[in-house]
């Protein structure tokens, strides 16, 4: 099993609508970065998802529930979505500051770039997410 973080802005996605909805075609990625990541998701892979902007906190854990496919928003072959399902809400938000600050997650791709809004998670890092999220 690989692990991800997807970014959102809650006032354009959020984890409680993702809740409500349970299942979301993450679509609209337009980084070749990021863009890479999601074709390299699986389904049943682990996503952590971020309230970017508004929050600055890792706030749930979604699942792959569909690998990659063309993006629905654009016509275009070079685009590609990935569904998510919700998996778990956090018990306790992690925040960018602590990541920022904790020795295992400074390094998280996420913390390095960005601007990046999908990226790779080590089994450490999300280890550690859950760790000061109360789940571990």
């Amino acid at each position: 099993m690989n692990y991800w973080l997807v970014k959102s802005e809650p006032s354009t996605y959020a984890w409680e609508k993702l809740l409500k909805e349970k299942k979301v075609t993450w679509d609209g990625v337009r980084n070749y970065a990021a863009r890479n990541n999601l074709q390299a998701m699986k389904k049943g892979d682990l996503v952590l998802f971020y309230h970017s902007n508004e929050g600055l906190n890792i706030v749930g854990i979604a699942k792959v529930l569909k690998e990659h496919f063309p993006d629905p928003t654009i016509d275009d072959p070079r685009w590609v979505a990935v569904e998510l399902g919700p998996n778990k809400t956090l018990k306790k938000p992690v925040t960018l500051e602590t990541c920022k600050g904790d020795k295992v997650l400074s390094s998280m791709v996420f913390v390095k770039i960005g601007r990046l809004s999908v990226s790779p998670v080590t089994p450490e890092e999300f280890d550690r997410v859950m760790e000061l999220s109360g789940i571990k």
